[in-house]
């Protein structure tokens, strides 16, 4: 079950038969689709990505027949590929995370090792689905981020720490950066709430003491608590 289909010879290459690679490319395009499903569980994703999951272990599995089974010559070659992601839009550690994935279920199948492929796949997909249903990693604070617009007449150290005192447990001044052409100032925090029933009487406050002007308090961003 976990011998390769193709004939694998002691030189470290493949040779492989039209009807061994039909096998191959029908084996990934379903575990890639089966992959792709796996990451559309309890999770936010774009149309394009998920097609192009659904394709990647195809796409590897080719690459890896083309070089004739050098694995050597074949990561590498993925690896040029793989940088196309990586250095245009920055992703999730869950997309990455998918994507290797997808990589090694086209390297198995590019090998030949049909059933390894298969039995990956499963443990990947039923591991995945356990630690997402048991909100495994699955952070319990309450952080929050606040932003804060205040005219650029209002000295913004302490301004605000009275109000914090009063409903937040703790509070964090993350960045200060000007807008409006220098006549406003945006201040950014991380703060957690004493009491979340008293959100809009803490924003009502805020809005006190910066004349009105925009207020946005929210969930921390993802940037904040995946660093890759």
């Amino acid at each position: 079950m976990l011998e390769s289909i193709l004939n694998l010879e002691t030189t470290s290459t493949t040779t492989f038969t039209l009807q061994g690679m039909i096998i191959c490319t029908i084996v990934s395009l379903t575990l890639g689709i089966i992959g792709s499903l796996i990451y559309m569980y309890k999770n936010t994703y774009s149309k394009n990505f998920i097609v192009t999951l659904a394709l990647l272990p195809t796409v590897v599995q080719i690459v890896i027949m083309l070089v004739n089974g050098n694995l050597g010559t074949g990561i590498a070659v993925l690896g040029a590929f793989s940088l196309v992601r990586f250095r245009s839009v920055p992703g999730s550690a869950r997309e990455i995370g998918s994507i290797f994935t997808a990589m090694a279920i086209g390297l198995a199948t590019g090998m030949g090792y049909i059933g390894c492929a298969i039995f990956f796949t499963a443990v990947m997909s039923i591991a995945t689905i356990a630690l997402n249903t048991l909100k495994f990693g699955e952070t319990k604070s309450l952080d929050k981020h606040l932003k804060v617009i205040i005219p650029e007449n209002l000295d913004y150290s302490g301004l605000f720490d009275d109000l914090f005192a009063t409903y937040t447990n703790k509070f964090e001044l993350l960045q200060v950066k000007t807008t409006n052409m220098g006549s406003l100032y945006e201040l950014q925090y991380k703060i957690v709430l004493k009491d979340q029933t008293k959100e809009k009487e803490f924003i009502d406050e805020l809005r006190c003491r910066n004349g009105n002007l925009n207020i946005v308090c929210g969930r921390m961003p993802v940037g904040h608590t995946e660093v890759l």
